[in-house]
């Protein structure tokens, strides 16, 4: 059966240049304390807060990850509803100030599942693919 209403158009994040030149500044320290002064500068930005969760996961720091992906992907969410978001509809990963909220939503299903949530884990990576495919598929070989 065909699907006769549109689909809603594309959310789009507005850049944050100065959080934005702020990561860049604490990848070049590369250390969790330079990433954690982006995320309190700036925590409404969510790349902050998705790169934080993806260290913590790296190093098998679980529920850190959770609370880290958790915050990113809720003040991503925030954004996204003050950009017109209506809950459904296209996120796309070629948009890069979407990124931050997509790597959150991400490290939120791998934490999840991490720590024994199996089905937040499979609501997440369902609303990832939802979002736009292109970004699990971009994020699922990192």
């Amino acid at each position: 059966m065909q699907n006769l209403l549109p689909e809603p158009p594309a959310t789009l994040l507005p850049a944050d240049d100065k959080a934005a030149a702020a990561l860049a500044q604490a990848e070049r320290v590369d250390t969790d304390e330079a990433y954690a002064d982006v995320a309190a500068h700036f925590p409404t930005y969510s790349a902050a807060w998705a790169t934080l969760a993806s260290r913590s996961l790296a190093e098998g720091r679980f529920v850190a990850a959770y609370a880290y992906a958790r915050t990113g992907y809720h003040r991503g969410l925030d954004q996204l509803r003050r950009n017109g978001w209506k809950g459904h509809g296209p996120v796309p990963w070629s948009h890069e100030p979407n990124r931050g909220f997509l790597r959150s939503l991400h490290a939120l299903s791998r934490a999840a599942d991490e720590i024994g949530e199996s089905d937040e884990a499979a609501r997440c990576a369902q609303f990832l693919r939802d979002c736009d495919p292109a970004a699990g598929d971009a994020l699922s070989s990192v």
